[in-house]
């Protein structure tokens, strides 16, 4: 008998779940806290890998990427960060512009997405990114500049003394494709509190996210998660991201990070195991039904990790990327970038099929 036709979700109180998975019904907010307490992570990876099946077959997308962090300096001080240094601080730094055009021409092949981020700098102001912009869409055109969270978007306006929306419209016109997701964290705010107090509200990083969507700009979105959140805390975040993609529209991706304790000041009880990975990874595919994409983010998961969570809703291997900092300073193990061939052969390793796509999924 197939398992979805079986007794088998019934005996782990399911049934009425899968029942709505199967007939594409909408999860609700107790639906996403009762698969987070399922004690058994291959049911709920089952209904996922269902869900990501029937959205995308067998493909795994993956892009010829490359990130860049332009700063580490950053006014924020958020408590689980290992990336950022105060202005002055040894080890802090800056890149100008032809840094930035350096380390892209140093990669094997040409971009076709290009990562942005960094720490919200104290002094540098809009211009600064204007002009980073705008040479790397000179020297690459076709790649998809997906640059900034939205944590930075709100600094840069209380730099400028304008609104999100004008600084969002004048990288636009310096070449900005689309926002990165990073930043969300977790959207509770007692959690927000004691995590990154300084940093945008959760209200504020959705604003900003809508703002962009209005714009044509498309975004993606993420959860860091595994620290001191509750799972109503990540169920609510969930929720919060698919009501948002309700209103705009405009979120292609969404990338759940896990926490990584290594080299944080933040000190956690219980670390996640790698079956808690996965089951996150599983619920979030199956809460977020309007959002097309699920990313097993391999820098922060692990090679292996990011493998297995093919079969757990995420159909997206991300990409070459080259040279990450922010997770790998955090702790991660991972290499600092991989080959095309690589992640082909990793992918297929896995029964998928690899598909080579742009910023916005495209395929190429």
């Amino acid at each position: 008998m197939h398992l979805f036709q079986s007794d088998y979700f019934a005996t782990l109180g399911l049934a009425d779940i899968r029942d709505k998975v199967e007939a594409h019904e909408r999860l609700s907010f107790d639906d996403g806290v009762r698969l987070f307490r399922c004690p058994e992570p291959l049911a709920v990876g089952a209904l996922a890998h269902r869900v990501r099946s029937r959205l995308h077959g067998d493909k795994t997308f993956y892009v010829v990427n490359r990130h860049v962090n332009y700063t580490n300096i950053c006014v924020n001080g958020c408590v689980f960060c290992a990336y950022q240094r105060e202005e002055g601080q040894s080890g802090g730094f800056v890149l100008t512009r032809d840094d930035v055009l350096t380390k892209l021409a140093a990669a094997a092949l040409p971009p076709r997405e290009v990562h942005i981020v960094g720490g919200c700098h104290p002094k540098l102001g809009l211009t600064y990114f204007e002009d980073i912009l705008s040479a790397v869409h000179e020297r690459y055109p076709d790649a998809v500049l997906k640059c900034f969270t939205a944590v930075e978007i709100a600094h840069f306006a209380r730099l400028e003394g304008i609104a999100a929306r004008e600084v969002l419209t004048r990288l636009k016109a310096a070449g900005l494709g689309m926002l990165a997701g990073g930043g969300a964290e977790i959207f509770a705010p007692e959690v927000r509190e004691r995590l990154c107090p300084r940093k945008a509200t959760a209200d504020e990083w959705l604003s900003i996210h809508e703002e962009a969507h209005g714009l044509g700009l498309k975004t993606n979105a993420t959860m860091l998660f595994g620290h001191i959140e509750t799972i109503d805390d990540r169920v609510d975040h969930l929720v919060r991201l698919r009501e948002s993609q309700d209103r705009g529209g405009g979120y292609t991706c969404f990338i759940p990070l896990p926490f990584l304790t290594k080299n944080s000041r933040l000190t956690i009880d219980n670390p996640l195991t790698g079956l808690e990975e996965l089951k996150t990874i599983a619920v979030s595919r199956l809460l977020l039904d309007n959002i097309p994409h699920i990313k097993a983010y391999w820098v922060m998961l692990g090679v292996k990790q990011a493998q297995a969570a093919l079969k757990f809703g995420a159909d997206d291997f991300d990409g070459t990327v080259i040279e990450e900092k922010i997770g790998h300073e955090a702790g991660a193990t991972s290499e600092q970038g991989l080959s095309r061939s690589e992640l082909t052969d990793m992918i297929r390793g896995c029964g998928c099929t690899p598909v080579e796509r742009d910023g916005f999924f495209n395929e190429v």
